[in-house]
């Protein structure tokens, strides 16, 4: 009595790491197609029959597991579709002997028998496994080794100051494998490392290109990531950089010298101390309005002690002259700030004067009031340049004395006020 052979279901698993030729009539995946499609037929008399399904995948590396065709061979696997796996050679199914001991498992699992027509051995005998294991080996170290020719190959050509690909930093495109500089983006550039040394703040940075509407090349808005990394490229200056090491490039810098040295020096400043220096460099509320008892002009300045930055309106005799005989040298610049956003504060809900300005400026009542009530609710919220703008509408003068401070007001710059925070004049859309 014959004994009946049992049928095996073989698919036929192909790679390239490679899209190179793939497009030619008779390529790779099809060469090792037809080697394993022959020894298949020739086990023909065991029952060895190809499912009807391909299982290619080009241009994808035996390092990862994460190739479509491969996936899907595994997910038949697991559906019982599948009795035997044949490759040309091992290293088209893995590279590397984690992912292989996976797949072993999950054939083990399976009952499904792993063969290679160029190297004979059988999964189901222990020491198919270890010539498995070995040649698995030696798979990897050549994936390895060829990893680290194209390392060496990448420092060779930083070394040179050549392009080896990446992202390509704003301001710059590429051109026959070369940086070349693109105009606008490098503007874009030139500004943030330009306003950095004078702001000190990338905080203050991003509100500027927020309000100005400059995006990154991909259109999102700046952050400060972005920015940190921007301020830190050494491609910048025309260098190359490998690992630690900075290497002359072929391209043209975009920041010169010493824009990037001011700008390093800067950020190597701890956090507190930039933030004292950008404070120092605030635009002063009253420049321009404060006088001393004398009558003269006091200026603001700002010395730093034990740490801390201390500002001041200092009068301008004692800049000039260094007198020190008068009544009041110098008042310190905060506690007389205060004092005149104070009578601001007051005058803008004073009933008279709201009276006198919904007289003056011809507009309705509930408008003037709405516009003075978002004054004093948002006087906080905006920027110091805005503030000092806002102090010069309605203040006229400040007059310090040994007595106090005097605080002469412009009630009719009120109208003034009351437009700006109406914003523009609407637009008739019908004109």
């Amino acid at each position: 009595m014959t004994e009946a052979v049992l049928k095996r279901r073989c698919a036929v698993y192909t790679r390239k790491s490679t899209d190179e030729g793939l497009d030619m009539a008779f390529n790779s995946l099809d060469a090792q197609r037809e080697a394993c499609e022959a020894y298949v037929a020739s086990q023909r008399g065991e029952g060895w029959m190809l499912v009807a399904d391909h299982y290619d995948d080009g241009g994808f590396s035996g390092g990862t597991l994460e190739r479509p065709a491969l996936k899907r061979l595994l997910a038949d696997i697991q559906a019982g579709k599948i009795d035997c796996v044949v490759v040309y050679k091992i290293d088209r199914l893995t590279r590397a002997l984690v992912d292989f001991s996976k797949l072993v498992d999950l054939f083990e699992k399976h009952s499904v028998t792993f063969v290679s027509v160029t190297q004979s051995f059988n999964t189901t005998t222990s020491m198919g496994r270890l010539t498995l294991n070995m040649l698995l080996s030696f798979a990897q170290f050549e994936r390895e080794l060829g990893s680290e020719r194209v390392r060496d190959k990448i420092a060779a050509s930083k070394r040179r100051g050549l392009w080896t690909g990446g992202v390509v930093p704003l301001g710059y495109k590429v051109e026959n494998k070369q940086l070349i500089i693109e105009p606008t983006e490098a503007a874009i550039v030139q500004r943030i490392f330009q306003r950095y040394v004078t702001l000190r703040s990338i905080t203050k940075i991003l509100r500027e290109l927020d309000g100005d509407g400059v995006h990154q090349r991909s259109g999102r808005p700046f952050d400060k990531i972005v920015l940190h990394k921007i301020l830190k490229n050494r491609t910048y200056r025309g260098l190359t950089v490998h690992k630690k090491e900075a290497f002359p490039g072929k391209h043209e810098p975009i920041i010169d010298e010493h824009l990037w040295n001011e700008a390093q020096s800067i950020s190597q400043e701890p956090p507190r101390a930039r933030a004292r220096a950008a404070a120092a460099r605030e635009v002063a509320l009253l420049r321009g309005l404060i006088f001393g008892p004398d009558g003269r002009a006091m200026t603001p300045q700002h010395a730093r002690k034990e740490g801390r930055c201390y500002r001041y309106y200092v009068s301008m005799v004692t800049i000039k002259r260094g007198e020190n005989d008068g009544p009041i040298r110098r008042v310190p610049a905060g506690p007389v700030d205060q004092a005149v956003i104070e009578q601001v504060r007051r005058l803008v809900r004073a009933p008279e004067i709201v009276a006198r300005t919904i007289r003056s400026a011809g507009l309705p009542t509930a408008t003037v009031r709405d516009a003075l009530a978002d004054f004093d609710r948002i006087w906080d919220e905006l920027f110091p340049g805005e503030q000092a703008r806002l102090i010069r509408l309605l203040v006229e003068r400040v007059d310090v004395s040994e007595d106090g401070i005097r605080v002469r007001l412009k009630t009719e710059g009120l109208r003034d006020v009351i437009q700006d925070l109406q914003g523009p004049p609407a637009v008739d859309q019908a004109a």
